[in-house]
This record gives structure tokens, C-alpha cells and sequence, in this order.
């Protein structure tokens, strides 16, 4: 592993560490911008742990988080960090173990390396440039070729005025492939990607960088394909994504298409 992959271990073990401690403490919910936007006291403290760990090493690097005022888009050129301490705060708030704390360095917005922790159920996914863990054992995408043994995940969430999308999206899935799961966690979800525990997770929504970066660099490490809805190579501004394991993308593909109708 890298020096920034190690730093982001670090930084992600550390914060998972400290959202973990609030996890089924009975925390006050509070509501962000909508009625499923919300956010706990542990978001902020585990993400404050996180910026420690990270600016121990690299203090002068940018970094893009959900939470407080840090950036909330890549910069362009040169080196950051990109941070969600609790990916699936919904999950957390109702005692659901899938959450995860998630960490990406990037540089000129390209991911060099990633961290995504879940600690209530003991998983670690890493990667550098050249490889993917699990829990300390390599790791790579399915070797599945045929579209109706796939597990597929409609993931990041549609608002109450798009729920027409999140429909077409179950459809689309349902039609095509073996089996549907939803998780909650789009960190989660695409390290599973990764892992092969998963065959493809879509979207047609632009997501936000501490959603999506992780987890999107570990599929394309672990061997996958990772698009947005035009079958371009993904980026963090990218709209839609459509990470698979490659071997039936252009099925995985319209499937995303069909979300937008």
C-alpha cells in the first residue's frame, strides 16, 4: 500500500472507530435539507477525527466532506482528500449495521486510494492503484458472465419528486437480472462491486463526491468498469453511475439508461 492509501486506512479505521461508539447509543436526529437528509453528532465526530488523521500527514491537502464547511466539490488540479464519516446515516439512525465510513485520496480528481469501513459488521475494504483487500485478502470483482445470475443495486437516492426514476430503476433491474438488493450505503454497495459480493450498481443521479469516490476506485482497481450513462469512463462530476464487473456492462448499461424513461 501507498503512503496515501495507508493515511487513508488510518483515517477511516480511526473515524469508523468513533461512529461506531455512538452506533445504537440513542443519538438526537437531526433533519438536513429534507425529511430523509439527516445527521447525528456522530457524523461530525467522526469526521473530525478523520480530517485529524488525514492533516497529521498531509496538512495543506484540501478536503471535501459531507459534513461542517469543508469543500464540497474536487478541486480541479492538484492533491485532496475526499470524506464521508458515516455513508448510510439513515441505516445508522435505525440501528441497521450497513453504514460505512469512507475515505479517497485523489489528485488532479483522479482517486489514488481508498478506504471504506464498516465497522458494526467487521469489514475493511482497501485499495491503492493496483489492488483491492478484503479484510487483508485480495479482492476482485465477480467473474459472472451471464446478466440473469446478476445481483444488481439501484443505488444513491432518488428525492419524493423523482421516486417515477427509482421505480423505472427496480424495473429496469428486475427485467434484466438475477436479483435486486438495496443497501442504503453507496459506499458499501460499490466496494461489494468490488468485492464481488455484487455484479453492478446503477444510477442516473449525479452523486456527490464522498458518496461515490471510494467506492468507484475500488471497482475500477478490482478489475470492473465504471461509466457514467453515456458508457464514458466515470468522474466525480460525471452524471450517473454504472459500475459493474465488467463482463455484461452494455446489459448493466441500459438498464441505467431506462432509469431516465
Amino acid at each position: 500500500m501507498t503512503d496515501r492509501a495507508t493515511v487513508a486506512e488510518r483515517a477511516a479505521r480511526d473515524g469508523a472507530d468513533v461512529a461506531q461508539a455512538g452506533f445504537r447509543r440513542g443519538l438526537a436526529v437531526e433533519r438536513k435539507d429534507g425529511k430523509t437528509d439527516v445527521v447525528t453528532q456522530a457524523d461530525r465526530d467522526a469526521q473530525d477525527v478523520v480530517l485529524d488523521a488525514i492533516r497529521a500527514h498531509y496538512p495543506s491537502d484540501p478536503v471535501v466532506g459531507e459534513e461542517a464547511d469543508e469543500l464540497k466539490a474536487i478541486p480541479e488540479f492538484g492533491p485532496a482528500w475526499v470524506v464521508d464519516p458515516i455513508d448510510g446515516t439513515n441505516n445508522f439512525v435505525r440501528d441497521i449495521p450497513l453504514w460505512a465510513t469512507a475515505v479517497a485520496a485523489v489528485e488532479d480528481m483522479e482517486a489514488l486510494a481508498a478506504a471504506v469501513v464498516l465497522p458494526a459488521l467487521g469489514d475493511v475494504y482497501l485499495a491503492d492503484d493496483e489492488s483491492v483487500t478484503l479484510n487483508g485478502r485480495p479482492a476482485s470483482v465477480s467473474d459472472r458472465t451471464d446478466p440473469e445470475t446478476f445481483a444488481v443495486c439501484p443505488t444513491i437516492w432518488w428525492d419524493f419528486d423523482r421516486r417515477d426514476e427509482y421505480a423505472r430503476a427496480c424495473e429496469s433491474v428486475v427485467e434484466r437480472f438475477g436479483d435486486l438488493r438495496r443497501f442504503g450505503s453507496a459506499q458499501a454497495v460499490l466496494a461489494m462491486v468490488a468485492a464481488g459480493q455484487l455484479d453492478a450498481a446503477i444510477t442516473n443521479v449525479r452523486a456527490n463526491p464522498w458518496d461515490s469516490v471510494a467506492g468507484a476506485h475500488m471497482v475500477d482497481v478490482a478489475g470492473g468498469t465504471v461509466t457514467d450513462l453515456t458508457g464514458e469512463p466515470w468522474r466525480p462530476d460525471s452524471r450517473g453511475i454504472v459500475a459493474s464487473n465488467g463482463e455484461a456492462h452494455d446489459v448493466v448499461l441500459d438498464a441505467a439508461r431506462d432509469i431516465d424513461g
